[in-house]
């Protein structure tokens, strides 16, 4: 790690250490965690575009799927759905799977105007055969008790079975959507993504059966204790009044701090994971290829299967992210998917930090997920301080006071509530005005690849 790296580290553990200090532990332990994340989202977008130059802004429908794996595997399975319609629904999902491979296989079979036909037909009776089996049996298990369940479940595994399942579910979205556009320009692939992850969404949000759809699955498992368990009992009581603390604040920072560590050890097994790849004659060639790709094709590389393992790796870190957060969350809300968020955050982590370096990607989730958390607040302070300077210069300056006619919006107040309303807005026009500086002053990031 260069002195560079060191310093801009250092100032962003002094940020979230100061929040801290103003804000409570708590909410510095949430920025924390947060931010392991969000650097574990934007490690996975840099092996892509600063490994490769892919341009994914399909990042949301990747942590989707990570969400997904932890109702998959950790709820408990829903016994009266199975019972009711699930072996249905499932063989309602192999049906349509078949009817997809034998159109796939009758068009590479057969030739001329016979294999249109054919195709054609495969798929029109296989659309009503797998919506006539399909459809009866999401029907049955939505109707168990859907103000609870409604769904099939999952395996009730432990939770943190669900990471690395959540990121294997991600990368196969990611090979279908690789074998489907990769071979394409490269605005096509960023399409490709944005549209796959809003179908991901839809899916989400509308098919009940897999995971309650926008009624949300809640009380999913965690791999640490409960705050509750924690303040009944005496041990930790004891150990809690010894440091000074009571047991709920106590119990809160000890689970806060646990998620943590978990988060910590996973983002330094990828980032070395990722340093090893960059270094390696893989991320070498990896990096070749985008820098120019009609060189390295001229070389005998395959472009397209070196872009598409790429994709894969990257799309399945997101994943891993996707999941580490619902169980932070203990919920999984697909209503709280949102491009602005889950896309658009993650690349300006990205480009802060500096596209194409690992630490910088890491740096950029950190910093970037702090100013999106505290921009609110210190607005907040700054719009108090700005009217109650204003209010004391109208008072002692002007000779103006509170009127009656203040409350249709005249004369003195009205711009002060407006300012104080605005707050909440605040967070994007920030967050662009950040990566206009960053690109005017260091057009490659906070850390430049080197």
């Amino acid at each position: 790690m260069t002195l560079r790296e060191l310093i801009l580290f250092i100032i962003v553990g002094a940020l979230i250490l100061g929040a801290g200090f103003v804000q409570g532990w708590n909410t510095a332990l949430l920025i924390l965690n947060m931010g392991l994340i969000s650097a574990v989202m934007s490690l996975g977008v840099n092996l892509q575009w600063g490994f490769a130059g892919l341009f994914n802004v399909g990042v949301m429908g990747f942590v989707a799927r990570g969400g997904l794996a932890t109702v998959l595997v950790s709820m408990p399975p829903v016994a009266e759905a199975w019972a009711a319609g699930g072996m249905r629904v499932i063989l309602g999902l192999l049906v349509g799977a078949g009817v997809i491979a034998a159109a796939v296989f009758a068009w590479g079979r057969l030739h001329g105007r016979l294999r249109g036909l054919v195709v054609l037909g495969v798929l029109v009776a296989g659309f009503f055969l797998f919506r006539g089996v399909y459809d009866a049996g999401v029907a049955a298990v939505e109707a168990i008790n859907p103000a609870t369940t409604g769904y099939l479940g999952g395996l009730g595994l432990p939770v943190l079975v669900a990471w690395p399942v959540g990121g294997l579910l991600a990368a196969g979205v990611a090979w279908v959507i690789g074998k489907t556009a990769l071979g394409l320009r490269s605005d096509y692939l960023a399409i490709a993504t944005l549209g796959i992850a809003e179908i991901i969404i839809a899916v989400l949000k509308n098919e009940d059966w897999l995971a309650r759809g926008v009624k949300n699955v809640i009380g999913l498992p965690r791999p640490l204790p409960y705050e509750i368990d924690l303040q009944n009992d005496p041990g930790f009581v004891e150990s809690a009044a010894g440091l000074g603390l009571d047991a709920t604040t106590a119990s809160t920072l000890y689970v806060k701090l646990g998620y943590g560590l978990l988060f910590a050890a996973v983002l330094i097994v990828l980032l070395v994971l990722a340093e090893l790849a960059l270094k390696s004659p893989w991320g070498r060639m990896m990096r070749a290829i985008r820098d120019n790709e009609t060189a390295a094709r001229a070389m005998g590389k395959d472009v397209t299967g070196r872009h598409l393992q790429v994709f894969i790796l990257g799309s399945a870190i997101c994943g891993i992210a996707g999941a580490m957060m619902t169980t932070l969350d203990g919920q999984l809300t697909p209503g709280s998917y949102q491009p602005l968020r889950y896309t658009f955050l993650i690349w300006v982590m990205v480009i802060v930090g500096g596209s194409g370096n690992n630490l910088g990607a890491v740096l950029g989730g950190f910093l970037i997920w702090f100013l999106w958390v505290e921009v609110e607040p210190i607005g907040a302070a700054l719009v108090t301080l700005i009217t109650n300077w204003g209010f004391w210069f109208e008072a002692n300056i002007l000779g103006l006071h509170a009127q009656a006619d203040l409350s249709a919006g005249a004369g003195s107040g009205s711009w002060q509530a407006h300012l104080q309303d605005s707050v909440a807005h605040l967070r994007l026009p920030t967050m662009g005005l950040i990566l206009l500086l960053v690109l005017r002053f260091s057009p490659r990031g906070l850390l430049p690849e080197r």
